[in-house]
């Protein structure tokens, strides 16, 4: 892999500061309720994965997503910049239709029209989206789709979160990382010639309610994501598109 730039060599110091501080906990998707989000979300980005589909993910990290899509039956391609990170995915998910590929998402080791989907949970706001994007783009058949994730900046909490540099670092975020408006996440798309582009608000289901509270929490968050207008602050934005 070429040397990386700022941006990037950032990300594979935060790999080993996720490794030594816990993956999973840092995302918050260890929690009751962070388990039940983690599930939804593995359910929505392989709703295009099918037996014998070449799929790519982004930003795998230590594999916690890349289990799920294994499932579908996919030939997947799983990429990171972290070796720490990937590392970690090798061991966990030893399944015989993935393979785990060290590189840059904004200049993938990939020939063009490779894949027929990509898939990512919360991989674009670390990188720089339009780079990333294209080559998004560049690596998918023609028809091929797209399927993301990722941190709403219209959340009064992620708000705070990526602009706030002490709150950023004692929450485990990585300098660079940020969160989309959905108006701009639909331009730079349409920026990289995608179309069909649908990007939804979703998820009031905060990690930290606890467990014992969750079958009250569903409903009432699944209500407010239906509300509009208020829906519009969510805490995430689900992503789709096709080529």
């Amino acid at each position: 892999m070429p040397p990386v730039d700022g941006r990037l060599g950032h990300e594979i110091a935060h790999g080993k500061y996720l490794v030594a501080h816990g993956a999973g906990e840092v995302w918050n998707w260890a929690t009751p309720a962070g388990i039940l989000r983690k599930a939804r979300r593995a359910a929505m980005l392989g709703a295009g994965l099918d037996p014998g589909r070449e799929a790519l993910e982004l930003g795998c990290g230590t594999g916690l997503f890349t289990r799920e899509f294994a499932r579908s039956g996919a030939r997947l391609t799983a990429l990171d910049i972290s070796p720490d990170l990937l590392a970690i995915a090798r061991k966990e998910v030893p399944a015989a239709n993935v393979e785990f590929i060290e590189g840059n998402a904004c200049a993938m080791p990939f020939p063009a029209g490779q894949f027929d989907c990509v898939v990512g949970s919360s991989v674009l706001h670390h990188l720089d989206p339009a780079r990333a994007l294209a080559e998004c783009s560049r690596v998918l058949k023609p028809g091929g789709t797209l399927a993301f994730t990722e941190p709403n900046m219209l959340n009064p909490q992620i708000a705070l979160e990526k602009n706030i540099p002490w709150l950023k670092k004692r929450l485990g975020d990585s300098p660079d990382e940020t969160a989309f408006f959905r108006w701009e996440i639909i331009r730079l798309l349409a920026q990289a010639g995608f179309s069909q582009v649908r990007v939804a608000p979703f998820d009031f289901l905060h990690p930290a309610i606890p467990g014992f509270l969750l079958p009250l929490a569903r409903p009432f968050t699944g209500f407010l994501e239906r509300v509009p207008l208020l829906r519009e602050i969510a805490g995430s934005l689900y992503i789709r598109a096709v080529k």
